[in-house]
């Protein structure tokens, strides 16, 4: 019983210590991989591409476009080639939001204030 005790204790702090020594050996692994990926991105082309891929941005001097996928039918997928080469959309077809207009100014106050509340609808 006596040694019972103290072999216990050893046997503890053993597994603490072999557990420690995993997560060290787990972090200096991930220490390597961090420091041979900033090898990667260190270099200038790197960066610009991981900017550009990654954030959208773009170098002084350029512009960013990003086309909108549309709603109406004339849509133009990715593979229909240079967009200025498609005909010409109608207005009616082109689910445009119109707002309807004052016919007159003898309106009453209810019927404008009707109108704004639906406009901010």
């Amino acid at each position: 019983m006596a040694l019972a005790f103290p072999l216990m204790t050893l046997l503890h702090q053993q597994s603490e210590i072999d557990a420690t020594q995993s997560a060290i050996a787990q972090l200096h692994q991930l220490s390597q991989n961090l420091t041979a990926q900033a090898k990667v991105n260190s270099s200038a082309s790197a960066a610009i591409a991981l900017a550009r891929e990654d954030y959208q941005m773009v170098l002084p001097g350029q512009a960013l476009i990003q086309v909108l996928p549309g709603r109406s039918t004339s849509f133009v997928s990715e593979n229909s080639g240079d967009p200025g080469l498609q005909p010409l959309v109608s207005p009616q077809g082109a689910d445009l939001v119109t707002t309807p207009t004052a016919t007159s100014s003898s309106n009453g106050f209810l019927t404008r204030f009707v109108h704004t509340l639906e406009f901010w609808r």
